[in-house]
C-alpha cells in the first residue's frame, strides 16, 4: 500500500526521500540549521527542488556548509562562487551567505547556541498544526514575521517572513505536514 504523502512532493523521488527524512522533523543540529538557512535563502523566488537538485554542489561550493570558515570567506573564494555553474549564482545571496555565517557566530555567542536563539520562539517546542491540504498552509504567520525581524536586526539578510516560514518547517519548528500525510503522525510524536 502506498503511504499518503503531502501533495507538495509528488512522485519525484529527491523530493519524496527529503519529505521522509527530513522535512518537518525537529532539527536542534547547529551545522544542519545552518545549512538550512542557506539553502531557503538561495530558494527565495526560486522552486525547492531546484535547491535538492543543487544541494550537494552546494555543499562542496560552500565546504560542506561550515559557517566558520564561510564567515572569512575573502574575495577570491566570494569570485569563485559567482564562476560556479553547480550553484545558484547570485551575488546578493552568496554575499548574504557569508555575512549569515558571521551573524551566526554572533547569535552563538550571545545565546550558547543558534539552537538556543531560534527554538526559544516557540517555546523549545514544535508548533502542532493541523492542515488538511496544502492550500490551506500559509506562507507566512506573525511568528515567522517577528523571527525575521529579529534576525534582519542581528544583520541577516534574505530573511523575510516568507523564508523564515519555510526554514521553521523544514527544521521542524512547525508542524506543516497534511493530516492525511503518515508523517504529520511520525513528527508530531518525536
Amino acid at each position: 500500500m502506498t503511504k499518503k504523502r503531502c501533495a507538495w512532493c509528488k512522485d519525484d523521488p529527491l523530493y519524496t526521500h527529503y519529505h521522509d527524512t527530513e522535512w518537518g522533523s525537529p532539527l536542534r543540529d547547529e551545522d544542519k540549521l545552518f545549512e538550512f538557512l542557506i539553502l531557503e535563502t538561495f530558494q527565495a523566488g526560486l522552486s525547492w527542488i531546484t535547491i535538492l537538485r543543487k544541494r550537494e554542489n552546494f555543499r562542496k561550493a560552500f565546504d560542506s556548509f561550515d559557517y566558520k570558515k564561510i564567515a572569512n570567506y575573502n574575495e577570491e573564494k566570494y569570485n569563485s562562487l559567482l564562476l560556479d555553474a553547480g550553484i545558484i549564482r547570485n551575488k546578493l545571496k552568496i554575499k548574504a551567505t557569508i555575512s549569515n555565517a558571521q551573524a551566526y557566530m554572533k547569535v552563538q555567542e550571545e545565546f550558547g547556541s543558534f539552537t538556543t536563539y531560534i527554538w526559544k520562539f516557540v517555546n523549545n517546542k514544535p508548533i502542532q498544526n493541523n492542515w488538511k491540504k496544502q492550500s490551506d498552509v500559509p506562507a507566512n504567520t506573525a511568528l515567522s514575521d517577528t523571527i525575521s525581524k529579529d534576525l534582519k536586526k542581528r544583520g541577516f539578510k534574505f530573511v523575510g517572513s516568507t523564508v523564515i516560514y519555510a526554514h521553521m518547517q523544514a527544521t521542524g519548528m512547525v508542524n506543516d505536514h497534511d493530516t492525511e500525510c503518515y508523517r504529520h503522525k511520525e513528527v508530531q510524536e518525536s
